[in-house]
Parts: structure tokens; C-alpha cells; sequence
């Protein structure tokens, strides 16, 4: 038995990985701590498994801090610069603690203390990529939410890709200044820049999502495995709930309307419209509009008298989407890897971050269209949407990446 110690930051999409990890390892008969934000405490030890708060550990639910964090232009920006490398002290300090006696760490991409604390006290760690974006591959050039045009400098090759890395990173080296200076001081050597190849472990490189989404590439770092998407959504529900499940009986499958758990919190416009979508379609709707918005939009509709839509705050991907005609999503990595193993065609609509590199290797793989989020209105969505329900070939590419999806390891993966 091994004590390890996995360090997180973010939203669920981030967490909830995590922690189906963990509760794996434990059942292989590890002790498991989760060093994350404070947000989470009860979540973790409400699943058996030990925790410790990491900083800063801001409300992830606070709806102007998520305005700001899902910025398209400035999102990332603001999460690096003004969040994070400011508190990397307050972050080593409290990674140190939960790892007093631990055999093994593993770090997320953004735990930039992780591995300047393994590396001090001579503790194996492995890092966790949960989507292709975190590698910034040259010779895959990833979709930059304030510019998704750069995208189209793959095609003058390689060397396009590198000067825009390394445009990248002289930005970003001026945000690293704490993780150099700390280095400095503890008397460790360079490793590289810490949002680039600085937070790869030189031992292991877990790869978690669908190798249907990128395939290794010459500039990936050492000791890659990909071991598809850690499937695990128990804390959005078991089961779904009764009401749904009537819903979902009465009828043709709906369409599923759902935005994570981050971008939900700034939706704006998003339900009236994909209501108005699904209208214009004469299709059923499900809307999963989070705590603050599912019992307005249950109003709205039962003072409509529509019986064709109902809004929850939540419920399990897993098994709501196996039951949709289609799904239209944020691209956030755990919504986006749920559609991917259901076998059912997406409208993805994606904000910031990870969310439009994703989106595209989905439109890609043909299982999906995408519409940017400003130009997210009805008679709009309901174009997209009829012709992924209506052309085969989205069907047909989308039962084709869920075998290959559900086929993969995933979390026993991982685990071994």
C-alpha cells in the first residue's frame, strides 16, 4: 500500500477526473489524499477519501469571478497572471504539507508547485494532461481562443508552429517570474518554463483523454501514455431524476442543452435561444441550467404551458446523453469526452480555454459542428442542429470514435 497525494485546481472538469482516480487507487488499496480548493472539501471527504485545501482557493460558483475566467481573450491570461504564479508560495506551502510522507505525487497542469515540492524532496511525481491543448505541440498547433485563426499556420508546416510557440512563451515567461525565482532559491535546476514543458514529469506523462484527439507528436515530452478520458460524473447524480426519467419516456429522444458546470454560471442568452432552436425544430428539449437558472426556466415553462422542454440543474452525462437525438455543449474536456463516448452527434459552442481547440478535433473527427458562442441564436442553432440530425454522416462518425472511446482504459489505465 502507497500513500499518494494528487494535486488539482479549477472546475469539476479538472476535479472530478481526480477524484474517479482516486477512488480507484483506494480500491486497489492505496491511501489517497486530494489536495484542491476549499470549494471541494466535502466532496472529497464526503467519498472517503483524505483532504487538503489548496491556494488560492477562490468560489468557483462566484459568477464575476467566472465572468473573468471564461473571458475568451483574457481568461487564461487572468487565471496565470493574476490567480496563480502570485500565490505560488501559498500553493508550495500547502502541497508540502499534504505530502509529508508520500510515495507518489501527481500534479494537474496548473499545480505549478507540484513539482518544484516533489523535486525538492526527491518524490517521485507523475503530471496529468487532460487535454491536448496542455502538450502546445508544433507540429499540432492548438486553437488560441483570442486568436483561433493561428490555427491555420499548420498548413505552412512545422516552423510556423514553433515561432508561434515561441511567441507564446516569451508572453507568458514574464508571468513565470515566481516559479523561477523559487527555483533559485531551493537550488533547483531549470526544467523548462512551467506552462510548457515545465509541468511534464520526467518519469510519467498521463495523457487522460481519447487518443481519437491527438495522436503523439515529435515535440510531445518523454513517457507519454495516453490512456483515454477518466470517466467519472457521480457528482452530478447516480441516477437521473424521476421527473427526467418520465420525460425522457414520454417521447423522442430531446435534445440536450448543457454548459458544464463554469460557463453555466454566464450563460446569458443560451437558454432562451436553444428553447427558441428546439422550437423552430419541433424537438424536445432538456436543459441542464445549474442551480441559479433551472428553477426560473421551470417556471418560465410551466407559465408557457410548453411540455416540450423541461430544466434541471444538473444531471449524469453518462446516462442522459446516451438518450439524446444530440447534445449541444461548451467543449469543456468532460462534457465533450461524455459525447464522445455516447455515440451521439454535438453542436458545440465553446468559450474559452481548452473549449475551441477541442471543439475543433471534434469537428475534425465529424461527429460535431461548431458555432461560436456570439453567434449562439435560434433560427441560427436550429440550422446546425437539423442538419447534424438530418445528414448520416454525423451519426455514423459518432458511433464510430464511441468504440473507440469506450474501448480505452481510462481510469484502470491510469491506475496501472
Amino acid at each position: 500500500m502507497a500513500r499518494l497525494v494528487l494535486t488539482c485546481w479549477g472546475s469539476h472538469g479538472d476535479v472530478d477526473p481526480f477524484l474517479g482516480l482516486g477512488l480507484a487507487l483506494r480500491r486497489r488499496g492505496h491511501r489517497v489524499a486530494i489536495v484542491t480548493l476549499e470549494y471541494y472539501r466535502s466532496l472529497i471527504t464526503g467519498a472517503g477519501l483524505d483532504f487538503f485545501p489548496l491556494r488560492p482557493s477562490p468560489d468557483p460558483t462566484e459568477t464575476r469571478l467566472v465572468e473573468r475566467l471564461m473571458d475568451p481573450r483574457r481568461g487564461t491570461e487572468f487565471i496565470l497572471k493574476e490567480l496563480l504564479f502570485p500565490a505560488l508560495e501559498d500553493m508550495f506551502d500547502d502541497v508540502a504539507a499534504a505530502s509529508a510522507d508520500a510515495d507518489l505525487i501527481v500534479s494537474h497542469p496548473v499545480t505549478f508547485a507540484t513539482p518544484l515540492v516533489a523535486e525538492h524532496r526527491r518524490v517521485p511525481w507523475a503530471s496529468v494532461v487532460l487535454a491536448p491543448m496542455s502538450f502546445f505541440s508544433a507540429c499540432d498547433m492548438p486553437v488560441l481562443p483570442p486568436a483561433p485563426w493561428v490555427k491555420s499556420f499548420d498548413l505552412l508546416g512545422p516552423w510556423a508552429g514553433r515561432a508561434i510557440v515561441g511567441l507564446a512563451k516569451s508572453v507568458t515567461a514574464r508571468w513565470e517570474r515566481p516559479v523561477v525565482e523559487m527555483r533559485r532559491r531551493l537550488g533547483l535546476p531549470s526544467t523548462g518554463q512551467p506552462v510548457f514543458e515545465g509541468q511534464h514529469s520526467p518519469r510519467l506523462v498521463l495523457a487522460m483523454f481519447s487518443r481519437v484527439l491527438g495522436a503523439p507528436q515529435p515535440d510531445w515530452p518523454a513517457n507519454v501514455t495516453i490512456t483515454g478520458h477518466p470517466f467519472f460524473d457521480a457528482p452530478h447524480g447516480t441516477s437521473l431524476e424521476p421527473e427526467l426519467e418520465a420525460f425522457l419516456q414520454r417521447g423522442d429522444p430531446p435534445i440536450v442543452f448543457t454548459l458544464g458546470s463554469s460557463v453555466v454560471l454566464v450563460a446569458k442568452t443560451f437558454w432562451r435561444e436553444s428553447l427558441d432552436a428546439a422550437a423552430r425544430l419541433g424537438r424536445r428539449a432538456v436543459l441542464l441550467a445549474g442551480p441559479q437558472t433551472a428553477p426560473l426556466l421551470r417556471a418560465e415553462l410551466a407559465a408557457s404551458g410548453r411540455h416540450d422542454a423541461v430544466a434541471f440543474e444538473r444531471a449524469p452525462h453518462s446516462q442522459l446523453f446516451l438518450q439524446a437525438a444530440a447534445v449541444v455543449q461548451q467543449c469543456g474536456i468532460g462534457t465533450l469526452a461524455q459525447s464522445l463516448r455516447s455515440g451521439r452527434p454535438f453542436l458545440a459552442v465553446p468559450w474559452a480555454h481548452d473549449q475551441p481547440d477541442n471543439a475543433f478535433r471534434a469537428a475534425r473527427l465529424g461527429v460535431a459542428r461548431i458555432l461560436a458562442q456570439h453567434a449562439y441564436r435560434g433560427p441560427r442553432v436550429a440550422r446546425e442542429l437539423d442538419v447534424l440530425l438530418t445528414e448520416p454522416k454525423y451519426a455514423a462518425a459518432a458511433r464510430q470514435v464511441a468504440d473507440v472511446v469506450r474501448a480505452e482504459p481510462g481510469i484502470a489505465g491510469v491506475c496501472d
